[in-house]
């Protein structure tokens, strides 16, 4: 298994490198919101050599001026992932699967993945539409082992410390970036001291 974490506003723009290899980054939220943070964390990550994924927070209303904000923000690179955030009470499965029919239509080539936590895949879901992956957050289980039958690609089991970590069924990173669809190219090598690889990081981790 692989290991990431995804980010927001709330976190650092100068996160941890050592041990990651991808990170998802909070994008936009509706049609009005974009993390004031999101590039520098983007950047941190491209710089280091892990995959990137970025993800949308869905609320109520239009689904395509929802994906067509998202997708508005990001200059896309071939591997990078996209993922919608489930979790408003007040969005529907069928709006759901609107948001991911939409930006999969619009976004061909790149990886679209569904974010939820078991609450919303087992009381919520009608359909089984998870795009081209599951994420699945179920912090009560290690590792690699949520409590879904249905085949997961990323799992969310951590949400210690203000920062959710989560780990992908792949064998290594070259596993993942060719899922994605990545161009194939020799891996950075993974960062032993994030400041070494990062001048302008203060993080003290």
């Amino acid at each position: 298994m692989l290991h990431g974490i995804d980010v927001s506003s709330h976190n650092s723009e100068n996160y941890a490198l050592k041990g990651l290899d991808f990170v998802f980054v909070k994008v936009t939220e509706g049609t009005s919101y974009t993390n004031p943070k999101w590039v520098v964390q983007r950047d941190r990550a491209r710089r280091a050599g892990l995959v990137v994924g970025y993800y949308h927070y869905v609320t109520p209303g239009s689904m395509s001026a929802q994906g067509n904000y998202f997708l508005g923000k990001i200059a896309l690179r071939a591997g990078d992932i996209l993922a919608l955030d489930w979790e408003h009470p007040k969005v529907p499965c069928v709006d759901k699967d609107r948001w991911l029919a939409h930006v999969r239509a619009k976004a061909r080539g790149h990886k679209v993945v569904l974010y939820c936590n078991r609450d919303y895949w087992f009381n919520r879901d009608t359909t089984n539409n998870a795009g081209d992956g599951l994420w699945i957050a179920d912090p009560d289980r290690a590792p690699g082992h949520p409590a879904v039958r249905h085949p997961w690609t990323f799992h969310q089991y951590s949400w210690a410390g203000g920062l959710d970590r989560n780990v992908a069924r792949f064998a290594n990173r070259a596993a993942l970036r060719a899922w994605a669809g990545a161009p194939r190219e020799a891996e950075a090598p993974e960062p032993t001291d994030p400041e070494s690889t990062d001048p302008e990081s203060t993080d003290p981790e």
